[in-house]
Formats: C-alpha cells, sequence, structure tokens
C-alpha cells in the first residue's frame, strides 16, 4: 500500500471560540464568528457550522464537477448543503448533520443521483465524515436563479 503524501495544507487561528474570531496567519482571510441567535448568542458573525457548510459545499461541487467531466457531461452545477447542528444524547453534547442537494443543468434527478453519489464517495469532505456525520445527498431539479 502506497503512502499518502500531502498535496496542500493550511492553518487557521482562532481565539474567543465561538464569540470570537478566526484568521489565516498571513491575514489573507478573518472572520467574525459569533454564537447563533437561536442558540442564545448575539449572532453578530459568522458561526463555525456556515463555516464549514462553505467549505464542504465548494469540495463536494468539485468532486461533482470532476464526475460530470469524467462522464462527459455538461452544464453547470450546484450543490446546496445545509449543515444542522444537533443535540447529541450519548454525551449531553452536540454533533453535526449535512444535507446535501445536488443539481446538474438539464439533467434528470435520476442522472444527477447518480453523479451525486459517486461525488460523495470522492469527495474529501465526504470521506473524512463518512461514519462521523448523519450525510444526506439528494438529487434536485437545477434552479437558474440560485
Amino acid at each position: 500500500m502506497s503512502e499518502s503524501k500531502v498535496m496542500y495544507q493550511t492553518t487557521a487561528i482562532n481565539t474567543g471560540g465561538r464569540d470570537g474570531e478566526s484568521h489565516l496567519p498571513d491575514k489573507s482571510f478573518s472572520v467574525r464568528v459569533s454564537t447563533p441567535k437561536a442558540m442564545g448568542g448575539p449572532g453578530q458573525g459568522s458561526n463555525p457550522e456556515q463555516l464549514f457548510a462553505l467549505g464542504y459545499s465548494a469540495c463536494f461541487n468539485s468532486a461533482l464537477e470532476h464526475m460530470m467531466k469524467e462522464e462527459n457531461v455538461t452544464g453547470k452545477s450546484q450543490v446546496t448543503l445545509t449543515v444542522e447542528l444537533l443535540s447529541d444524547p450519548t454525551d449531553n453534547g452536540f454533533k453535526l448533520a449535512a444535507k446535501i442537494e445536488v443539481a446538474v443543468e438539464g439533467k434528470n434527478t435520476e442522472e444527477t443521483q447518480k453523479l451525486a453519489d459517486k461525488a460523495h464517495a470522492f469527495c474529501p469532505y465526504s470521506k473524512a465524515t463518512k461514519g462521523n456525520i448523519d450525510a444526506t445527498v439528494t438529487a434536485v431539479e437545477y434552479q437558474a436563479d440560485k
């Protein structure tokens, strides 16, 4: 079995936890983080779940576009990824769930579902979270105005 090699790495720094600030070491990106109002916080910034959804949706859509290219499928793709923060009765803490909606312009939901399932097996975020968070992948109709 061959060793994996590092293709890319990045680092982020946080101060203040859910009510603080996160940034990249070179300061090219920083974000104020805040506990959502729905959880009793001020809701005056982004939260870790939103940031996770942004990253996961971009990564998943890249995996989808890779599968589309392999199968000679053309058209625009959309991934709408919803992250849920759930209570976890096993330790009275929290856990995550993800709902992944996938659309490909000009393709029906059956064709899109096949591509979405392949993308889910290929996506690094999906691989990293497999067995750790509940994730559903559902094909939906493409909407140009999304």
